[in-house]
């Protein structure tokens, strides 16, 4: 007989927020791709990156593409892995090496956004914190 699943046990949650994430991806990686790709003018190298990442709407978008990739990316893996029978201990055990994975490597690059020096815009020596 057919048993009904509550919401919380079917993964309907995780499939709509993939869902959003893929669709807020794809609009942030088409504007990605238009400023890195299509204007080469703007630039690849350390000074433009930097000169670039002065304003705090690129720190905001590339938190944005880092947060929201990871989300979406170690969720398909975790939805991969879904799809298997596994063990109860296994499956405790692939999520929370994703769950750990995820956390770190999220804190790592959002470390590595908010570490780049903001310019003093009077002086070319960079601000101590």
């Amino acid at each position: 007989m057919f048993k009904y699943n509550k919401s919380r046990t079917t993964g309907s949650t995780s499939w709509i927020i993939q869902r959003i994430t893929g669709i807020v991806l794809v609009v942030v990686m088409i504007g990605h791709y238009i400023l890195m790709h299509y204007m080469p003018e703007n630039g690849h190298t350390y000074d433009a990156v930097l000169a670039r990442m002065q304003s705090n709407w690129y720190r905001v978008l590339d938190l944005t593409f880092i947060v929201l990739g990871m989300y979406h990316g170690l969720n398909g893996v975790w939805g991969i892995f879904r799809d298997y029978k596994m063990k109860p201990w296994q499956s405790i055990t692939v999520f929370s090496v994703i769950l750990i994975l995820g956390i770190a490597f999220t804190l790592w690059g959002i470390k590595t956004i908010l570490d780049i020096p903001y310019i003093n815009s009077t002086s070319t020596t960079f601000l101590v914190k």
